[in-house]
């Protein structure tokens, strides 16, 4: 690790990052661009070529990326770092910029795993997270979006978010670097390069230091998260007790919702954690459902679930005159909560608060000889009926 006094900021900046994740191999992800060439060359130079592992990844989209990234695998080698280079598919869905992003951490992930690369340095910088929290703020979003882009998730650091593009530019211009040009840098049907070709040089000249304040934004939504994470997290995963986070302000009912739909890879959008959080505030009345991208929440009294398949085992009806069946409208049962009393089991299923969606094709056993109920799923065994009339698996 190199002394920090009077270095230039990328050096500075990876040796930061250096001290506080430990002990490497590191790798970098490369692309050849000017930010994370910058990232690698300041790794190499300040951990040592040895402990280096640059990655390139090639998602195969435009003519000739295959020559980049070998390219880009060719100069590591010659810094004496080691070189991987993997080619990646690349799904055909909307958004091209989401589907290589996906397609690429997931090699990252392969990669860094084989190697077992405890952390991956990535080369966002401020441009990068002024350029995320304006997207999301200009999309609908709420204090967590405005966070932008964490300096740590995981295995994945991000030593050179805090520099401005000039530092990037000087330290290139210093090393001689070399630089690949990306042709997606120049599509306007991506929405990132037109936020940065035409929105933000616009907004540049209402505020020279545009990107420096957005960042600072995204710093102070992170301190926000520091606080009101804590106090979420005794509700951010599903089965959620809807009582209990009822009493939780706004912001803790929201963030709650927010960790626990991500915990559970729920696609969700600032109107979806509006609606869930007035289903949770609702009182507490038989079962609701809401759709969300990629599943369905239903809320059952007052538990709030992810709708999981129908996994209802089979069942052996026990020994004697007995018959398993599907519960019947009129159907009367004596529980043993009622001491032998008769009562509907529609009205015993509404009291022992089972979603309509389990009852409706809830089992008895009856018994032939005198059509007696005595045993009913969900409920148990019938008043005076012993554990021999409790169907078992099949």
């Amino acid at each position: 690790m190199t002394s920090t006094s009077l270095l230039d900021p990328v050096t500075t900046a990876v040796n930061a990052a250096i001290e506080r994740v430990g002990q490497g191999p590191y790798g970098v992800a490369c692309s050849g661009g000017a930010d994370s060439i910058a990232l690698a060359h300041a790794t190499i130079a300040t951990a040592g070529a040895g402990n280096v592992v640059v990655i390139s990844i090639d998602h195969r989209l435009q003519p000739g990326s295959g020559t980049v990234a070998d390219g880009v695998a060719r100069w590591a080698t010659d810094q004496g770092a080691t070189a991987v280079v993997r080619a990646v598919d690349v799904e055909q869905r909307a958004s091209v910029e989401a589907a290589a992003r996906d397609a690429r951490y997931a090699a990252l992930e392969l990669i860094a795993d084989e190697l077992g690369l405890s952390v991956v340095f990535l080369g966002h910088t401020a441009r990068d997270q002024a350029e995320t929290v304006l997207m999301r703020v200009i999309r609908g979003t709420g204090p967590a979006g405005i966070a932008g882009i964490p300096a740590r998730r995981g295995r994945y650091v991000r030593p050179l978010l805090a520099l401005p593009r000039t530092a990037i530019d000087d330290y290139i211009t210093e090393h001689a670097l070399p630089i690949a040009a990306d042709p997606m840098n120049d599509d306007l049907t991506i929405s990132r390069i037109r936020m940065r070709a035409q929105l933000l040089p616009l907004l540049r000249t209402e505020n020279p230091q545009l990107d420096a304040a957005l960042v600072r934004l995204a710093a102070s939504a992170t301190e926000w998260l520091e606080v009101i994470d804590p106090l979420a997290a005794p509700f951010s995963s599903f089965p959620i007790d809807c009582a209990a986070l009822a009493k939780q302000p706004a912001a803790v009912r929201k963030r709650a919702l927010a960790r626990a739909l991500e915990e559970a890879d729920f696609d969700h959008h600032a109107v979806h954690l509006d609606e869930l959080d007035r289903l949770v505030c609702r009182s507490a009345h038989g079962q609701v459902s809401i759709d969300l991208p990629g599943g369905r929440l239903v809320r059952t009294y007052d538990t709030l679930a992810e709708q999981g398949p129908d996994d209802r085992s089979a069942l052996r009806v026990p020994e004697g005159p007995y018959e398993l069946r599907a519960w019947r409208p009129g159907d009367r049962m004596k529980p043993a909560r009622l001491h032998g009393k008769s009562r509907k089991l529609s009205d015993l299923y509404i009291d022992a608060k089972v979603p309509r969606s389990d009852r409706a094709g809830a089992r008895v056993v009856v018994r032939t000889t005198d059509g007696e109920i005595v045993w009913a799923e969900h409920l148990g065994a019938a008043h005076g009926q012993g554990a021999d009339v409790v169907p078992k698996p099949a």
